[in-house]
Order: C-alpha cells, then sequence, then structure tokens
C-alpha cells in the first residue's frame, strides 16, 4: 500500500475502535451505580458519623458538586475500555498483522491468549487483598477522628491497584516472548534470578500503597513464581532450538550463507580484443578497424 492508504486504513480502524468503546461506555452509563458500588465494596462502611471513630470503617461521600459527574463518567469509560477490549485489540491486530512474517503471527496468537487470562489473574488477585489493604489503612487513623473518603479517591485506589497487578503478571510473559524471538536466553535469565527477585519485591513495596507485607507479598510473591516459570520455559525452548539447529534447517526457511572468502584460481589473461584473422591491410585498415 502507499502511505495515503495506510493512513486511511488506520483512520477507519481508529474509528470502529473508537465507536465500540463509546457504544460500550454508554451502555455502562445506565449501570454505573452498580458498578461504583462494586469498585468501593472492599472498604468497611460506617452508617453514620457516631460510628467511624478511629479506623475501624469509613463513610464514603462526594465531596464536591461535580464529582458525581466526573466519577460516572471515569467509571463509564474504564467499562467501555474493558468490555470493548476485543474490539479494538482486534483492531489493532487487523492493522498490523499484515506486515507480520508467518511466525511473528504464531508468536503473537500464543502472547494474547496468554496475556489475557494473566491480566484478570492479577487483577482478581488485587481485588481478593483489597479489604485487608484498606482495613490495614485505616487502622492507622488515630482515636477520635473520622474517616470521610471521597468516593472518586476509592475508586482511583481501587483502579490502580487493579491495573498495577494486571500489568505486572504481565512481566514473565514478555520475558518468554524476549526468549521466543532469540533476544534473552534461559541461561542469562537463570542468572538474573537474584536480583530480579531483590527487584520484583522492591517494587512490590512501592507499588502497593499500604505499610503492610501483605499487599507486598501478595504481588511479589506470584511474579517471582511466574519469572522461574518463564525461566523453565526458556531453558526448554534453548534445548529444542539447539536440537533443530543440528538437524538444519526446515523445508521453508533459508539456510545459511557461507560468506567466507575464498582464493581465486589463476587463469590465463582474456584478451581485450579479438585477434585478427588477417594482418594485411586494406586501404591502410586492418579488418578489426
Amino acid at each position: 500500500m502507499p502511505l495515503v492508504e495506510h493512513l486511511r486504513e488506520l483512520r477507519n480502524r481508529l474509528a470502529k475502535a473508537v465507536v465500540a468503546i463509546v457504544v460500550v461506555m454508554i451502555v455502562a452509563a445506565f449501570y454505573s451505580e452498580q458498578l461504583m458500588q462494586f469498585l468501593a465494596e472492599p472498604v468497611p462502611k460506617c452508617e453514620d458519623l457516631a460510628n467511624s471513630d478511629g479506623g475501624n470503617c469509613a463513610i464514603v461521600s462526594f465531596n464536591t458538586l461535580t464529582s458525581p459527574f466526573t466519577t460516572t463518567i471515569k467509571v463509564s469509560l474504564m467499562a467501555g475500555l474493558i468490555v470493548s477490549s476485543p474490539v479494538w485489540l482486534y483492531q489493532l491486530w487487523a492493522f498490523i498483522a499484515p506486515g507480520l512474517h508467518k511466525h511473528e503471527k504464531k508468536y503473537t496468537y500464543y502472547f494474547v491468549s496468554a496475556a489475557v487470562p494473566l491480566f484478570v489473574g492479577g487483577a482478581y488477585l488485587s481485588y481478593v487483598i483489597l479489604p485487608v489493604s484498606i482495613k490495614v489503612l485505616l487502622s492507622l487513623t488515630p482515636g477520635g477522628s473520622a474517616n470521610i473518603l471521597s468516593l472518586d479517591e476509592v475508586l482511583d485506589f481501587t483502579i490502580r491497584m487493579v491495573l498495577v497487578f494486571g500489568l505486572a503478571f504481565e512481566l514473565p510473559l514478555l520475558l518468554i516472548m524476549l526468549n521466543l524471538v532469540g533476544i534473552v536466553s534461559g541461561r542469562r535469565m537463570m542468572g538474573w534470578w537474584r536480583g530480579v527477585v531483590m527487584g520484583v519485591f522492591v517494587f512490590g513495596a512501592v507499588a502497593t500503597p499500604t505499610t503492610d507485607p501483605v499487599g507486598m507479598i501478595a504481588l511479589s510473591g506470584p511474579i517471582v513464581v511466574l519469572y522461574f516459570v518463564a525461566v523453565a520455559f526458556s531453558l526448554l525452548n534453548d534445548k529444542r532450538r539447539a536440537r533443530r539447529e543440528s538437524q538444519g534447517p526446515a523445508d521453508d526457511e533459508a539456510s545459511e550463507l557461507d560468506l567466507t572468502p575464498e582464493d581465486i584460481d589463476p587463469v590465463e589473461p582474456v584478451a581485450a580484443l579479438p585477434e585478427q584473422a588477417s594482418k594485411d591491410r586494406v586501404n591502410g585498415y586492418d579488418d578489426v578497424t
């Protein structure tokens, strides 16, 4: 395609993706109240201010006049992006796929089929430990004080935790993809294990806003386990690749070219002009002239 055709196709793909997001967003707006209650469910709620002394519970409310509107838009947009993800991911794939080789498309199928369950698993784990994390944060409230939380802040906290856990679970899959394309070997990944474990726990302590070790361990522990799973897969894949290379290239693969220069046997010099059949001259000119 020429450049203009590529730009036109990109515009059409983006338009379809935006339409899908907007349609789901409009539908989600009618259920925004249920979505808000679901996302704010991990927070232990107080019935009134009389019961809100200390850190046992909190009162969740809107603090500004525009908070209900902005929160509804935010929740609806998040639902639109998540629910319509198959549509806009397909549009992105349909735009990129024509430029990929056959083996690259195969790796992409594997990546998508594994990325979605890993992200969902991380998001679910974050939602499971959210009540524990929130209780730890509320327990720091001194006596005589009440926790009056903005629903907007509660939703931001919940969404941030879900995204951090979901994206963190994609790290081992990224390492596997780097191994499949031959950038990182399994032996090298195994040599990184001390630094990776340390870095993962530091990341878990920074990414989780709670001061207790529960959130850090809940995030770091599964990632470390998934990392060693990725290392084991990479080691097996390296052995398979070495065994395949020892058998020579497949029928649909080009063999490696031997670019080592070789000496050329000396040959007799070739005359620049053909030999003359006769040395007789006609009117002073030979036959070549």
